[in-house]
């Protein structure tokens, strides 16, 4: 299959077998993406899928990843019954406290720029990734630009410690323009066993269509969560922390936000200059003092 642009990266998500890959974000890869091509994430919910029928059940976290972990399969066989129900448990912890929020206006002046924050919490880490589409659907959510959104400048990406990340970003050549609609945040470690979860943002400047009208946009936040626990994770003999279920075994996430339909509206049209006339200029009037002209 020839994969292009944004597709690439969806599958570098999900999928690669590069160990500095998933669950470790893309760092080779910086360009827009969306989410349907994630085939190693599972669903947080059915809704994202809606229409997909029994295709869609199979792809939930329940029955692609917990349901697992508590039957024995894969990776996981090497856990005792009671290590499988522990980290089951810490696993649903990590989805409970995992969100993602947008903050968009409601309405916009047409061509105008303005902001949007992402804001994150959980993922087990060490890297998440943002994006903004224009549907809260894992198959067919398109980047945001897709609907006439343009990222106008580079995302202001705020990591777990607060400070602005600048490194993955910078991997994309200056002269290709970095303002994406994509991004990874690193550095992200949450504990499920102290429920003790991250938290991060990222700030999109944004221009708007030129043409008044409705236009959706949401955002979808990709984290892993087995890295979360002791349990969760293998160690190679690099040193390289592993996911227990292995890159299929559907331990990462796919979760969206709600859309928001965002009202572009025409640019209100300048004031005509008013003028106020000026009364022409009258002859003065002959001084009734002076004498009469000679004949």
């Amino acid at each position: 299959m020839k994969l292009r642009n944004w597709v690439v990266v969806a599958v570098a998500i999900g999928c690669s077998i590069d160990a500095t890959a998933y669950p470790g974000g893309t760092p080779s890869y910086q360009t827009d993406a969306a989410p349907f091509c994630a085939g190693c994430h599972s669903s947080r919910n059915a809704e994202m899928l809606e229409g997909g029928g029994e295709r869609a059940q199979k792809e939930v976290a329940e029955r692609k990843h917990i349901a697992l972990i508590l039957a024995g399969q894969k990776g996981y066989a090497k856990l005792t019954e009671p290590d499988r129900l522990t980290l089951a448990s810490q696993v649903r912890a990590l989805d409970d406290a995992s969100t993602v929020s947008l903050e968009v206006p409601s309405h916009v002046v047409a061509g105008s720029t303005f902001s949007v924050t992402v804001r994150v919490t959980g993922g087990a880490g060490p890297v998440v990734g943002i994006a903004l589409v224009d549907r809260a659907h894992r198959w067919y959510a398109r980047p945001a630009a897709s609907v006439g959104w343009s990222v106008a400048e580079p995302p202001q990406i705020v990591g777990q410690d607060g400070r602005l990340q600048t490194e993955w970003l910078a991997k994309r050549p200056e002269a290709a323009g970095r303002n994406l609609s994509y991004v990874n945040i690193t550095g992200i470690s949450s504990d499920s066993s102290t429920e003790d979860w991250a938290n991060a943002n990222v700030t999109f400047t944004l221009k708007a269509p030129q043409s008044p009208g409705t236009y959706p946009l949401a955002a979808v936040y990709l984290y892993g969560t087995e890295k979360s626990t002791v349990l969760g994770y293998t160690t190679n003999p690099i040193g390289w922390k592993e996911v227990r279920g292995g890159l299929g075994g559907g331990s990462g996430r796919v979760l969206f936000t709600d859309v928001s339909n965002v009202e572009v509206i025409q640019a209100a049209s300048p004031a005509p200059i008013r003028t106020t006339p000026v009364a022409p200029e009258r002859e003065a009037a002959p001084d009734a003092a002076s004498p009469a002209p000679t004949p």
